[in-house]
């Protein structure tokens, strides 16, 4: 029987000594095969940190705002990331061939904003991910949700296309209406998504015990941006998940809905790679937008 109270007050962290890397500078991928780790190198470069820019919104949102054209909006931001998060048809569809960033690829999905979100599928085959020279794939896991044994399975067929491939997993944390965004919560889905293989876990910033979420969980996690905030709100939220041990952040809305996204997304490239603190990287922001605190 599963030891529910062991789990409960499970406290020993250990936040004093960072996880051994097996003579590789990325959690966890020591033992990882060469094509992993060299993709894996493309996402987080010499100092382990990514500053990742989502835009996948469309495959279950549509045309968002922010997101009317990517060719508009998006491509211009390119150079300041270190990878785009998208999906095969905009990637094909709108994103040159020629850009330097590593690639993560949206490899689930399935219902619209209209139906049950978590009733995703496996929706991009792990060849095809090849063929698009893709650094990562990313699936969604809904631990808790209504179909969390479907999204897990979706997670694992795609861990397992990934090791005859070279090519790592992205396990997606997602936050339903009725679960609760605490330490507790996101510990156990990060530790779950792991578990299974995934070599990087994307989940939400917590105000208390996110040190904790990231030293259970073996392998790096990235903060998802999530909804639009006051600049200042989304650096200090990028900046107190970089100093609780996240390898990264992936941002979306928090850029590109801003008045002045290229402004943005270097403000928050200065926090994840030049040690900007949270005023540091908003005074920047301002001085690139000419003062657009949006």
């Amino acid at each position: 029987m599963a030891d529910l109270e062991g789990n409960i007050q499970a406290k020993d962290w250990g936040l004093d000594q960072p996880q051994k890397s097996w003579d590789f500078h990325i959690k966890g991928a020591g033992q990882l095969d060469f094509g992993m780790r060299h993709r894996l190198s493309r996402i987080f470069g010499e100092d382990g940190h990514t500053a990742m820019l989502a835009f996948d919104h469309g495959y279950f949102q549509g045309p968002t705002s922010g997101l009317e054209r990517i060719d508009l909006n998006i491509v211009p931001l390119a150079p300041y990331a270190d990878a785009l998060m998208a999906t095969r048809g905009i990637l094909r569809a709108n994103i040159p061939a020629s850009v330097k960033n590593a690639l993560v690829l949206r490899a689930s999905g399935g219902p619209s904003i209209l139906k049950e979100l978590s009733n995703e599928r496996v929706a991009v085959e792990m060849a095809d991910a090849a063929r698009i020279d893709a650094a990562a794939v990313a699936v969604q896991v809904f631990i808790g949700g209504e179909f969390e044994t479907q999204s897990i399975a979706n997670l694992n067929a795609q861990i397992d296309a990934g090791y005859q491939y070279g090519i790592p997993v992205l396990g997606v944390t997602a936050v339903g209406k009725e679960l609760t965004r605490d330490a507790r919560y996101l510990g156990l889905a990060t530790r779950i998504i792991a578990e299974f293989g995934a070599q990087m876990v994307k989940t939400y910033y917590i105000d208390e015990g996110f040190d904790q979420v990231v030293a259970g969980c073996p392998v790096p996690i990235i903060m998802a941006g999530g909804k639009k905030l006051p600049a200042i709100d989304a650096l200090t939220m990028a900046f107190n998940a970089i100093d609780a041990g996240a390898a990264g952040v992936d941002m979306g809305r928090n850029i590109f809905q801003r008045k002045d996204p290229v402004a943005m997304i270097q403000a928050v490239r200065g926090i994840v790679h030049d040690s900007l603190s949270a005023g540091q990287a908003h005074q920047l922001y301002l001085e690139l937008s000419n003062g657009a605190d949006d």
